[in-house]
């Protein structure tokens, strides 16, 4: 096997991983990583860009053929690269490593393995088929591209989106405690777009017991709309039978505890995956200062209210130095979308630590078999 990356992979190669990495941050995060995939030629001319958008559509790689195979093209003999190892598993879709083979692609270049359990091998899958297979271009890149989910997969725990609507001087309810509507129409479309993709939602009892939400997914009108989530309430008191949140379907799950960790850990073992945190104050502190926020989402009201319940309530920062220092997160649609009045603001967490890639793996030749 060699590996020497620097001459076994082509600059028509190099280029289509930063324009694989490029699409892949149109995708959503959250319970799948962000992927895009590239198919060249044998004169490395583009051919097809696929990205995943969202835990149920096609994966990039069934993306990119889709797109190929509408515009008839034979991808026999071509070349794919990928920002993560393909997927050898069925979930909601099929093995991406069955599209590949079947599309009749002879060679695969991507990034980092896929550090599922369930979603690995896809590389020694498309080797026994005759695909030659390399990975570690752009490992650094792809690895920062994921670094949360990354997070997330090796903590065994869901991957937390924060959502926070607030006035410019940051409060998330009035003083009187009136909190509808702060967002603007457009903003709690958005929102329930979230919440569609989303496996489940959380918030504290304290929120159940003042605002009494449904914590569903729902259109203009207020009906119920696409998938939804788990209602997911965090803390030590009973919900009420009456309350909201219980709704018709039990689909509601009570976490009798104030630790997030905890939390978390009881949402995974229920096989939640994303996880979006909505409130109130306490609980949203709770988890920033855990550092256990993988993507922060802030709809910001051009309203002051001088007073009234702040978003957050501590989060035992004493010092400047000491500060959470957040980056613009360019996938999804941006790092600022203007909604209706509002402004949509999407951050994560800055690194705290390097993710180190995996060596380059490189096939001197094909392995025999599948062509």
């Amino acid at each position: 096997m060699a590996t020497d990356n620097v001459t076994a992979l082509s600059s028509a190669e190099t280029a289509a991983m930063e324009t694989a990495l490029e699409a892949a941050l149109r995708g959503p995060r959250g319970a799948n990583p962000l992927v895009g995939a590239v198919v060249i030629d044998a004169a490395g001319r583009h051919l097809a860009t696929g990205y995943h958008r969202g835990a149920g559509t096609p994966h990039a790689e069934a993306d990119a053929i889709a797109q190929a195979n509408a515009a008839g093209l034979d991808l026999t003999g071509c070349t794919m690269v990928i920002t993560l190892e393909p997927c050898d598993h069925k979930g909601r879709t099929g093995p991406c490593t069955q599209a590949i083979i079947g599309a009749g692609i002879a060679d695969v270049v991507y990034a980092v393995d896929d550090p599922h359990d369930t979603a690995a091998g896809g590389a020694a899958t498309l080797r026994k088929a005759g695909v030659r297979v390399r990975s570690g271009l752009a490992a650094v890149e792809s690895l920062e591209l994921n670094r949360q989910w990354f997070q997330a997969v090796a903590a065994h725990r869901p991957f937390v989106t924060l959502h926070i609507a607030q006035t410019l001087d940051s409060r998330i309810a009035a003083e009187d405690g009136t909190s509808q509507w702060i967002s603007s129409p457009e903003s709690l479309a958005d929102n329930h777009g979230l919440r569609r993709r989303i496996d489940a939602i959380l918030v504290g009892t304290q929120t159940v017991l003042v605002d009494n939400p449904r914590l569903t997914a729902r259109d203009a009108s207020g009906a119920e709309k696409g998938k939804q989530p788990l209602r997911a309430v965090m803390g030590l008191r009973e919900i009420p039978a009456d309350a909201a949140v219980r709704g018709t379907d039990g689909h509601v799950l009570h976490l009798p505890t104030r630790d997030p960790q905890e939390a978390l850990s009881l949402l995974y073992a229920a096989g939640i995956r994303h996880v979006m945190v909505e409130g109130g104050s306490r609980i949203l502190s709770s988890f920033l200062a855990a550092g256990l926020v993988d993507e922060l989402i802030v709809y910001l009201a051009p309203t002051l209210l001088g007073s009234g319940t702040p978003a957050l309530n501590g989060l035992g920062i004493t010092t400047l130095a000491d500060a959470r220092h957040w980056e613009w997160d360019a996938s999804d649609g941006g790092a600022v979308l203007t909604l209706g009045r509002d402004l949509r603001l999407h951050l994560r967490p800055e690194p705290l630590e390097v993710l180190e890639p995996q060596p380059a793996r490189i096939d001197a030749e094909p392995a025999m078999g599948g062509y």
